[in-house]
Protein backbone atom coordinates (compact mmCIF):
# COMPACT_ATOMS: atom_id res chain seq x y z
CA UNK A 1 0.00 0.00 0.00
CA UNK A 2 1.45 3.33 -1.09
CA UNK A 3 0.93 6.61 0.74
CA UNK A 4 -0.10 8.19 -2.56
CA UNK A 5 -2.77 5.58 -3.31
CA UNK A 6 -6.54 5.63 -2.90
CA UNK A 7 -6.15 2.58 -0.66
CA UNK A 8 -4.16 4.56 1.90
CA UNK A 9 -6.52 7.54 1.77
CA UNK A 10 -9.26 5.14 2.87
CA UNK A 11 -7.11 3.04 5.19
CA UNK A 12 -5.58 5.82 7.30
CA UNK A 13 -8.80 7.64 8.33
CA UNK A 14 -10.34 4.29 9.35
CA UNK A 15 -7.28 3.37 11.43
CA UNK A 16 -7.27 6.84 12.98
CA UNK A 17 -10.97 6.92 13.88
CA UNK A 18 -10.95 3.44 15.41
CA UNK A 19 -7.71 4.19 17.28
CA UNK A 20 -9.16 7.17 19.12
CA UNK A 21 -12.48 5.57 20.09
CA UNK A 22 -11.38 2.15 21.34
CA UNK A 23 -10.14 1.55 24.92
CA UNK A 24 -6.46 2.03 25.74
CA UNK A 25 -5.78 -1.71 26.09
CA UNK A 26 -6.95 -2.32 22.52
CA UNK A 27 -4.93 0.44 20.86
CA UNK A 28 -1.69 -1.58 20.51
CA UNK A 29 -3.38 -4.68 19.05
CA UNK A 30 -5.36 -2.47 16.69
CA UNK A 31 -2.25 -0.66 15.39
CA UNK A 32 -0.42 -3.98 15.08
CA UNK A 33 -3.24 -5.48 13.00
CA UNK A 34 -3.37 -2.32 10.87
CA UNK A 35 0.43 -2.39 10.39
CA UNK A 36 0.46 -6.01 9.22
CA UNK A 37 -2.49 -5.37 6.92
CA UNK A 38 -0.61 -2.37 5.51
CA UNK A 39 2.44 -4.54 4.82
CA UNK A 40 0.51 -7.53 3.51
CA UNK A 41 -1.10 -5.40 0.80
CA UNK A 42 2.17 -5.91 -1.12
CA UNK A 43 2.72 -9.60 -0.51
CA UNK A 44 0.99 -11.41 2.34
CA UNK A 45 3.55 -14.23 2.43
CA UNK A 46 6.42 -11.89 3.19
CA UNK A 47 4.74 -10.84 6.41
CA UNK A 48 6.21 -14.12 7.72
CA UNK A 49 9.70 -12.64 7.24
CA UNK A 50 8.69 -9.58 9.22
CA UNK A 51 7.26 -11.82 11.93
CA UNK A 52 10.42 -13.96 11.97
CA UNK A 53 12.70 -10.96 12.40
CA UNK A 54 10.41 -9.69 15.14
CA UNK A 55 10.32 -13.01 17.00
CA UNK A 56 14.09 -13.54 16.79
CA UNK A 57 15.02 -10.09 18.09
CA UNK A 58 12.28 -10.15 20.75
CA UNK A 59 13.62 -13.46 22.06
CA UNK A 60 17.20 -12.18 21.86
CA UNK A 61 16.33 -9.26 24.12
CA UNK A 62 14.86 -11.52 26.80
CA UNK A 63 17.74 -14.01 26.55
CA UNK A 64 20.34 -11.21 26.79
CA UNK A 65 18.72 -9.86 29.92
CA UNK A 66 18.56 -13.31 31.51
CA UNK A 67 22.18 -14.03 30.60
CA UNK A 68 23.26 -10.72 32.13
CA UNK A 69 21.87 -11.86 35.49
CA UNK A 70 23.06 -15.48 35.42
CA UNK A 71 25.89 -15.89 32.91
CA UNK A 72 27.11 -12.63 31.25
CA UNK A 73 29.51 -14.32 28.77
CA UNK A 74 26.46 -15.88 27.08
CA UNK A 75 25.16 -12.46 25.99
CA UNK A 76 27.53 -12.15 23.05
CA UNK A 77 26.51 -15.47 21.43
CA UNK A 78 22.86 -14.38 21.69
CA UNK A 79 23.65 -11.07 19.97
CA UNK A 80 25.65 -12.92 17.32
CA UNK A 81 22.81 -15.39 16.70
CA UNK A 82 20.31 -12.54 16.30
CA UNK A 83 22.56 -10.84 13.76
CA UNK A 84 23.35 -14.06 11.87
CA UNK A 85 19.69 -15.05 11.50
CA UNK A 86 18.46 -11.62 10.47
CA UNK A 87 21.34 -10.83 8.14
CA UNK A 88 21.10 -14.30 6.57
CA UNK A 89 17.49 -13.60 5.62
CA UNK A 90 18.49 -10.21 4.25
CA UNK A 91 21.40 -11.76 2.32
CA UNK A 92 19.23 -14.52 0.84
CA UNK A 93 16.61 -12.18 -0.59
CA UNK A 94 18.76 -9.18 -1.45
CA UNK A 95 22.35 -10.24 -2.03
CA UNK A 96 22.43 -13.92 -3.03
CA UNK A 97 22.10 -13.36 -6.79
CA UNK A 98 24.46 -10.37 -6.61
CA UNK A 99 27.09 -12.48 -4.84
CA UNK A 100 26.72 -15.35 -7.31
CA UNK A 101 27.06 -13.00 -10.25
CA UNK A 102 30.10 -11.33 -8.70
CA UNK A 103 31.80 -14.68 -8.09
CA UNK A 104 31.07 -15.77 -11.66
CA UNK A 105 32.64 -12.59 -13.04
CA UNK A 106 35.73 -13.01 -10.85
CA UNK A 107 36.06 -16.66 -11.91
CA UNK A 108 35.74 -15.64 -15.55
CA UNK A 109 38.83 -13.44 -15.18
CA UNK A 110 40.77 -16.64 -14.50
CA UNK A 111 39.00 -18.52 -17.32
CA UNK A 112 36.99 -20.56 -14.82
CA UNK A 113 33.33 -21.32 -15.44
CA UNK A 114 31.34 -21.21 -12.25
CA UNK A 115 27.89 -22.74 -12.42
CA UNK A 116 25.75 -21.54 -9.56
CA UNK A 117 21.98 -21.28 -9.08
CA UNK A 118 20.17 -17.98 -9.61
CA UNK A 119 17.16 -17.47 -7.36
CA UNK A 120 13.92 -16.15 -8.78
CA UNK A 121 12.72 -14.28 -5.70
CA UNK A 122 11.08 -10.90 -5.18
CA UNK A 123 12.83 -8.52 -2.81
CA UNK A 124 10.52 -8.04 0.19
CA UNK A 125 9.61 -4.37 0.43
CA UNK A 126 11.27 -2.56 3.33
CA UNK A 127 13.34 -5.56 4.45
CA UNK A 128 16.51 -3.48 4.92
CA UNK A 129 14.65 -0.91 7.01
CA UNK A 130 12.86 -3.18 9.46
CA UNK A 131 15.87 -5.52 9.73
CA UNK A 132 18.12 -2.66 10.84
CA UNK A 133 15.48 -1.35 13.23
CA UNK A 134 15.04 -4.78 14.82
CA UNK A 135 18.80 -5.38 15.10
CA UNK A 136 19.35 -2.01 16.77
CA UNK A 137 17.01 -3.18 19.53
CA UNK A 138 19.18 -6.25 20.14
CA UNK A 139 22.26 -4.05 20.50
CA UNK A 140 20.41 -1.53 22.68
CA UNK A 141 19.42 -4.26 25.12
CA UNK A 142 22.97 -5.61 25.13
CA UNK A 143 24.33 -2.13 25.86
CA UNK A 144 21.66 -1.61 28.55
CA UNK A 145 20.31 1.43 26.72
CA UNK A 146 16.84 -0.10 27.09
CA UNK A 147 15.35 -2.94 29.08
CA UNK A 148 14.13 -6.01 27.22
CA UNK A 149 10.49 -5.59 26.23
CA UNK A 150 8.25 -8.22 27.84
CA UNK A 151 5.16 -7.63 25.73
CA UNK A 152 5.40 -9.26 22.31
CA UNK A 153 2.53 -7.14 20.97
CA UNK A 154 4.26 -3.90 21.96
CA UNK A 155 7.57 -5.03 20.49
CA UNK A 156 5.98 -6.34 17.30
CA UNK A 157 4.32 -2.94 16.84
CA UNK A 158 7.72 -1.26 17.32
CA UNK A 159 9.16 -3.27 14.41
CA UNK A 160 6.10 -3.00 12.15
CA UNK A 161 4.63 0.46 12.93
CA UNK A 162 3.09 1.17 9.53
CA UNK A 163 3.97 4.85 8.90
CA UNK A 164 7.72 4.13 8.86
CA UNK A 165 7.74 0.38 8.23
CA UNK A 166 8.84 0.13 4.62
CA UNK A 167 11.05 3.19 4.04
CA UNK A 168 11.93 4.64 7.40
CA UNK A 169 12.90 6.67 9.24
CA UNK A 170 14.74 3.82 10.98
CA UNK A 171 13.64 4.39 14.56
CA UNK A 172 15.43 3.57 17.80
CA UNK A 173 13.93 1.57 20.62
CA UNK A 174 14.75 4.36 23.10
CA UNK A 175 12.37 6.64 21.24
CA UNK A 176 9.62 4.67 19.53
CA UNK A 177 9.27 1.65 21.82
CA UNK A 178 8.64 3.81 24.88
CA UNK A 179 5.94 5.83 23.11
CA UNK A 180 4.03 2.66 22.22
CA UNK A 181 3.44 1.87 25.89
CA UNK A 182 1.30 4.88 26.76
CA UNK A 183 -0.69 6.60 24.02
CA UNK A 184 -1.73 10.25 23.97
CA UNK A 185 -5.31 11.48 23.77
CA UNK A 186 -6.57 13.15 20.64
CA UNK A 187 -5.33 16.73 20.30
CA UNK A 188 -6.77 19.04 17.62
CA UNK A 189 -3.61 21.16 17.29
CA UNK A 190 -1.47 18.02 16.92
CA UNK A 191 -3.92 16.76 14.29
CA UNK A 192 -3.56 19.97 12.27
CA UNK A 193 0.22 19.92 12.69
CA UNK A 194 0.48 16.31 11.52
CA UNK A 195 -1.89 17.00 8.62
CA UNK A 196 0.26 19.90 7.40
CA UNK A 197 3.38 17.74 7.64
CA UNK A 198 1.66 15.06 5.55
CA UNK A 199 0.51 17.61 2.97
CA UNK A 200 4.07 18.89 2.57
CA UNK A 201 5.18 15.30 2.04
CA UNK A 202 2.53 14.82 -0.63
CA UNK A 203 3.66 18.02 -2.32
CA UNK A 204 7.23 16.74 -2.41
CA UNK A 205 6.17 13.38 -3.84
CA UNK A 206 3.25 13.82 -6.26
CA UNK A 207 3.79 17.44 -7.31
CA UNK A 208 7.59 17.57 -7.48
CA UNK A 209 9.29 14.14 -7.45
CA UNK A 210 6.86 12.44 -9.82
CA UNK A 211 6.93 15.41 -12.20
CA UNK A 212 10.74 15.53 -12.22
CA UNK A 213 10.90 11.77 -12.78
CA UNK A 214 9.20 12.19 -16.17
CA UNK A 215 12.13 14.29 -17.42
CA UNK A 216 14.86 12.25 -15.72
CA UNK A 217 13.50 8.88 -16.88
CA UNK A 218 13.14 10.11 -20.46
CA UNK A 219 16.81 11.15 -20.60
CA UNK A 220 18.33 8.24 -18.68
CA UNK A 221 16.37 5.66 -20.68
CA UNK A 222 18.11 6.78 -23.87
CA UNK A 223 21.59 7.95 -22.93
CA UNK A 224 23.02 7.83 -26.51
CA UNK A 225 20.29 10.19 -27.76
CA UNK A 226 20.23 12.60 -24.85
CA UNK A 227 23.89 13.43 -24.37
CA UNK A 228 25.85 16.31 -22.94
CA UNK A 229 23.72 19.09 -21.47
CA UNK A 230 20.60 16.88 -21.43
CA UNK A 231 22.37 14.54 -19.00
CA UNK A 232 23.70 17.42 -16.91
CA UNK A 233 20.19 18.83 -16.48
CA UNK A 234 18.72 15.37 -15.84
CA UNK A 235 21.39 14.56 -13.24
CA UNK A 236 20.80 17.83 -11.43
CA UNK A 237 17.08 17.16 -11.49
CA UNK A 238 17.60 13.60 -10.25
CA UNK A 239 19.32 14.97 -7.15
CA UNK A 240 16.16 16.96 -6.46
CA UNK A 241 13.89 14.07 -7.43
CA UNK A 242 15.41 11.58 -5.03
CA UNK A 243 15.38 14.19 -2.28
CA UNK A 244 11.71 15.00 -2.82
CA UNK A 245 10.77 11.34 -3.26
CA UNK A 246 12.49 10.02 -0.13
CA UNK A 247 11.90 13.12 2.02
CA UNK A 248 8.30 13.00 0.82
CA UNK A 249 7.84 9.49 2.19
CA UNK A 250 9.62 10.30 5.45
CA UNK A 251 7.60 13.49 5.89
CA UNK A 252 4.28 11.72 5.34
CA UNK A 253 5.40 9.08 7.84
CA UNK A 254 6.30 11.73 10.44
CA UNK A 255 2.96 13.47 9.92
CA UNK A 256 0.87 10.29 10.10
CA UNK A 257 2.65 9.21 13.28
CA UNK A 258 2.16 12.64 14.84
CA UNK A 259 -1.59 12.47 14.21
CA UNK A 260 -1.54 9.17 16.14
CA UNK A 261 0.29 10.95 18.96
CA UNK A 262 3.72 9.46 18.23
CA UNK A 263 6.86 11.46 17.46
CA UNK A 264 9.34 9.86 15.08
CA UNK A 265 12.63 11.42 14.03
CA UNK A 266 13.05 13.90 11.21
CA UNK A 267 15.02 12.31 8.37
CA UNK A 268 16.11 15.35 6.34
CA UNK A 269 17.29 18.85 7.27
CA UNK A 270 17.84 20.90 4.10
CA UNK A 271 20.72 18.64 2.93
CA UNK A 272 21.51 20.51 -0.30
CA UNK A 273 22.30 23.67 1.66
CA UNK A 274 25.17 21.83 3.36
CA UNK A 275 28.62 23.35 3.00
CA UNK A 276 30.52 20.05 3.08
CA UNK A 277 29.87 16.43 2.19
CA UNK A 278 30.19 15.52 5.86
CA UNK A 279 27.47 18.03 6.72
CA UNK A 280 25.36 16.72 3.84
CA UNK A 281 25.38 13.25 5.40
CA UNK A 282 24.44 14.66 8.78
CA UNK A 283 21.36 16.15 7.12
CA UNK A 284 20.48 13.39 4.61
CA UNK A 285 18.76 10.14 5.63
CA UNK A 286 19.63 11.03 9.19
CA UNK A 287 18.22 7.84 10.67
CA UNK A 288 20.48 5.60 8.54
CA UNK A 289 23.56 7.80 8.94
CA UNK A 290 23.17 7.82 12.73
CA UNK A 291 22.48 4.05 12.69
CA UNK A 292 25.76 3.36 10.92
CA UNK A 293 27.58 5.74 13.24
CA UNK A 294 26.25 4.08 16.43
CA UNK A 295 26.26 0.44 15.32
CA UNK A 296 29.17 0.23 12.87
CA UNK A 297 31.51 3.25 12.89
CA UNK A 298 31.93 3.48 16.67
CA UNK A 299 32.26 -0.31 17.18
CA UNK A 300 34.97 -0.30 14.47
CA UNK A 301 36.88 2.17 16.60
CA UNK A 302 35.51 5.46 15.29
CA UNK A 303 38.14 8.16 15.52
CA UNK A 304 39.75 6.79 18.67
CA UNK A 305 42.64 4.92 17.02
CA UNK A 306 44.39 7.53 14.90
CA UNK A 307 43.60 9.31 11.66
CA UNK A 308 44.45 6.42 9.38
CA UNK A 309 42.07 4.08 11.19
CA UNK A 310 39.39 6.78 11.31
CA UNK A 311 39.56 7.28 7.54
CA UNK A 312 39.43 3.53 6.96
CA UNK A 313 36.40 3.22 9.26
CA UNK A 314 34.62 5.99 7.39
CA UNK A 315 35.32 4.36 4.05
CA UNK A 316 34.05 0.99 5.32
CA UNK A 317 30.86 2.61 6.61
CA UNK A 318 30.12 4.28 3.28
CA UNK A 319 30.94 1.18 1.25
CA UNK A 320 28.54 -0.80 3.45
CA UNK A 321 26.00 2.01 3.15
CA UNK A 322 26.26 1.79 -0.63
CA UNK A 323 25.72 -1.97 -0.52
CA UNK A 324 22.76 -1.47 1.84
CA UNK A 325 21.12 0.70 -0.80
CA UNK A 326 21.34 -1.87 -3.55
CA UNK A 327 22.85 -5.16 -4.63
CA UNK A 328 24.99 -3.75 -7.41
CA UNK A 329 28.55 -2.50 -7.66
CA UNK A 330 27.30 0.89 -8.84
CA UNK A 331 25.85 1.48 -5.37
CA UNK A 332 29.15 0.46 -3.80
CA UNK A 333 30.96 2.98 -6.01
CA UNK A 334 28.40 5.63 -5.02
CA UNK A 335 28.99 4.92 -1.34
CA UNK A 336 32.75 4.80 -1.79
CA UNK A 337 32.79 8.17 -3.55
CA UNK A 338 30.92 9.80 -0.66
CA UNK A 339 33.38 8.27 1.78
CA UNK A 340 36.38 9.44 -0.25
CA UNK A 341 34.91 12.96 -0.48
CA UNK A 342 34.82 13.19 3.30
CA UNK A 343 38.33 11.82 3.77
CA UNK A 344 39.77 14.27 1.22
CA UNK A 345 37.79 17.09 2.83
CA UNK A 346 39.29 16.35 6.24
CA UNK A 347 42.81 15.94 4.85
CA UNK A 348 42.58 19.29 3.03
CA UNK A 349 40.98 21.15 5.95
CA UNK A 350 44.27 22.51 7.37
CA UNK A 351 45.29 23.70 3.89
CA UNK A 352 41.93 25.41 3.33
CA UNK A 353 42.13 27.03 6.75
CA UNK A 354 45.61 28.36 5.96
CA UNK A 355 44.48 29.74 2.59
CA UNK A 356 41.53 31.50 4.22
CA UNK A 357 43.82 32.97 6.85
CA UNK A 358 46.45 34.07 4.31
CA UNK A 359 43.96 35.89 2.09
CA UNK A 360 41.84 37.07 5.04
CA UNK A 361 38.77 35.16 3.82
CA UNK A 362 35.84 34.65 6.17
CA UNK A 363 33.91 31.39 5.98
CA UNK A 364 30.91 33.13 7.54
CA UNK A 365 30.11 35.33 4.54
CA UNK A 366 27.12 34.47 2.36
CA UNK A 367 29.32 34.28 -0.73
CA UNK A 368 31.76 31.82 0.87
CA UNK A 369 28.96 29.61 2.18
CA UNK A 370 27.19 29.71 -1.19
CA UNK A 371 30.40 28.62 -2.95
CA UNK A 372 30.95 25.77 -0.47
CA UNK A 373 27.31 24.67 -0.87
CA UNK A 374 27.65 24.73 -4.66
CA UNK A 375 30.85 22.66 -4.60
CA UNK A 376 29.24 20.20 -2.18
CA UNK A 377 26.19 19.86 -4.42
CA UNK A 378 28.35 19.23 -7.50
CA UNK A 379 30.30 16.47 -5.70
CA UNK A 380 27.20 14.82 -4.29
CA UNK A 381 25.38 15.13 -7.62
CA UNK A 382 28.28 13.54 -9.51
CA UNK A 383 28.06 10.55 -7.16
CA UNK A 384 24.29 10.33 -7.80
CA UNK A 385 25.11 9.33 -11.39
CA UNK A 386 26.21 5.89 -10.10
CA UNK A 387 23.05 5.70 -7.99
CA UNK A 388 20.69 6.52 -10.87
CA UNK A 389 22.38 4.60 -13.70
CA UNK A 390 21.41 0.97 -14.22
CA UNK A 391 25.02 -0.21 -14.00
CA UNK A 392 28.59 1.00 -13.73
CA UNK A 393 28.96 0.83 -17.51
CA UNK A 394 25.90 3.06 -17.93
CA UNK A 395 27.29 5.49 -15.34
CA UNK A 396 30.59 5.64 -17.24
CA UNK A 397 28.65 6.27 -20.46
CA UNK A 398 26.81 9.15 -18.78
CA UNK A 399 30.02 10.72 -17.47
CA UNK A 400 31.76 10.33 -20.83
CA UNK A 401 28.82 11.94 -22.64
CA UNK A 402 28.73 14.86 -20.19
CA UNK A 403 32.38 15.67 -20.83
CA UNK A 404 32.53 14.95 -24.56
CA UNK A 405 29.20 16.15 -25.96
CA UNK A 406 28.95 19.91 -26.41
CA UNK A 407 25.40 21.16 -26.84
CA UNK A 408 24.71 24.11 -24.47
CA UNK A 409 22.24 25.64 -26.94
CA UNK A 410 19.57 23.16 -25.84
CA UNK A 411 19.14 25.30 -22.73
CA UNK A 412 17.73 28.09 -24.90
CA UNK A 413 16.18 26.60 -28.05
CA UNK A 414 13.31 24.69 -26.41
CA UNK A 415 14.87 21.25 -26.77
CA UNK A 416 14.39 20.56 -23.05
CA UNK A 417 10.63 20.67 -23.62
CA UNK A 418 10.92 17.45 -25.65
CA UNK A 419 12.01 15.37 -22.66
CA UNK A 420 8.57 14.45 -21.35
CA UNK A 421 7.53 17.86 -20.01
CA UNK A 422 6.15 20.65 -22.18
CA UNK A 423 7.16 24.26 -21.53
CA UNK A 424 4.36 24.93 -19.01
CA UNK A 425 5.08 21.74 -17.08
CA UNK A 426 8.82 22.40 -17.14
CA UNK A 427 8.56 25.93 -15.74
CA UNK A 428 5.95 24.88 -13.20
CA UNK A 429 8.50 22.28 -12.03
CA UNK A 430 11.15 25.00 -11.74
CA UNK A 431 8.73 27.14 -9.72
CA UNK A 432 8.06 24.26 -7.32
CA UNK A 433 11.81 23.69 -6.93
CA UNK A 434 12.17 27.35 -5.93
CA UNK A 435 9.41 26.86 -3.34
CA UNK A 436 11.35 23.88 -1.98
CA UNK A 437 14.55 25.97 -1.87
CA UNK A 438 12.75 28.76 0.01
CA UNK A 439 11.34 26.23 2.47
CA UNK A 440 14.78 24.72 3.12
CA UNK A 441 16.29 28.17 3.64
CA UNK A 442 13.59 28.85 6.26
CA UNK A 443 14.40 25.51 7.90
CA UNK A 444 18.07 26.49 8.02
CA UNK A 445 17.01 29.65 9.82
CA UNK A 446 15.02 27.52 12.29
CA UNK A 447 11.78 29.08 11.05
CA UNK A 448 9.00 26.48 11.32
CA UNK A 449 6.38 27.51 8.79
CA UNK A 450 3.76 25.21 10.35
CA UNK A 451 4.03 27.06 13.65
CA UNK A 452 3.39 30.34 11.85
CA UNK A 453 0.26 28.84 10.27
CA UNK A 454 -0.92 27.28 13.53
CA UNK A 455 -0.67 30.69 15.21
CA UNK A 456 -3.38 32.05 12.89
CA UNK A 457 -7.14 32.11 13.49
CA UNK A 458 -9.05 28.85 13.12
CA UNK A 459 -10.75 29.79 9.84
CA UNK A 460 -7.38 30.79 8.39
CA UNK A 461 -5.75 27.47 9.30
CA UNK A 462 -8.60 25.48 7.77
CA UNK A 463 -8.50 27.64 4.64
CA UNK A 464 -4.74 27.13 4.19
CA UNK A 465 -5.07 23.36 4.57
CA UNK A 466 -8.03 23.30 2.13
CA UNK A 467 -6.04 25.29 -0.44
CA UNK A 468 -3.03 22.97 0.03
CA UNK A 469 -5.18 19.87 -0.53
CA UNK A 470 -6.75 21.42 -3.63
CA UNK A 471 -3.36 22.41 -5.04
CA UNK A 472 -1.97 18.89 -4.57
CA UNK A 473 -5.04 17.36 -6.24
CA UNK A 474 -4.88 19.82 -9.13
CA UNK A 475 -1.13 19.96 -9.72
CA UNK A 476 -0.11 16.47 -8.64
CA UNK A 477 1.07 14.09 -11.35
CA UNK A 478 -2.01 11.90 -11.66
CA UNK A 479 -2.85 11.76 -15.38
CA UNK A 480 -5.26 9.62 -17.33
CA UNK A 481 -5.43 6.08 -15.97
CA UNK A 482 -3.35 7.16 -12.97
CA UNK A 483 -1.17 4.44 -11.48
CA UNK A 484 0.29 5.50 -8.13
CA UNK A 485 4.05 5.84 -8.40
CA UNK A 486 6.15 3.78 -6.01
CA UNK A 487 8.73 5.48 -3.82
CA UNK A 488 12.36 5.10 -4.92
CA UNK A 489 13.54 3.78 -1.55
CA UNK A 490 11.05 0.89 -1.59
CA UNK A 491 13.61 -1.05 -3.65
CA UNK A 492 16.00 -1.00 -0.68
Amino acid sequence: MLFNSLQFLIFFPIVLCVFYVIPEKLKRPWLLIASYFFYMCWNARYALLLLTSTAVTFASGILIERAREKDPPRMKPVVAASFVINLSILFFFKYFNFTVNLLQNIAALFHITLNAPVLDVILPVGISFYTFQALSYTVDVYRRDVEAEKSFVTYALYVSFFPQLVAGPIERSKNLLQQLKVFKKFDYRRFLDGSMIMLWGYFLKVVLADRISVFVDTVYRDIPTYGGMYLIVATILFAIQIYCDFAGYSTIAVGAAKILGINIMENFKAPYLSTSVGMFWRNWHISLTSWFKDYLYIPLGGSRKGKGRKYMNKLIVFLVSGLWHGADLSFVVWGGLNGIYQIIGEVLLPFRTKVNSTFNLSRDTIGHKAMEALITFILVDFAWIFFRAQSISDAVMVIKSIFTTYNPWILFDGSLYNCGLNSKEFWFMITCILILLWSDVQKKKNVIIRDVILAQDGWCKVLIIAVAISAILIFGVWGTGYNDSSFIYFQF
